[in-house]
């Protein structure tokens, strides 16, 4: 059964998970009012996805 012969350091490690760190999440602007959105979901602020009201918010 292989054995390590030597201790990975730290560096090593982390240079390895790497890419494991936290991304920001992405976001977009609505057409509509200009607020920041989640890409392909609804606008919370003024309730319109693609040129359409979807959802009636009371103003």
């Amino acid at each position: 059964m292989a054995v390590p012969k030597h201790r990975t350091s730290k560096a090593r490690k982390r240079k390895r998970r790497s890419h494991l760190a936290l991304k920001e999440p992405a976001s977009s602007s609505c057409e509509r009012c200009g607020a920041n959105k989640v890409p392909h979901a609804v606008c919370e602020s003024c309730g319109y996805y693609r040129g359409r009201n979807v959802l009636a918010l009371d103003a």
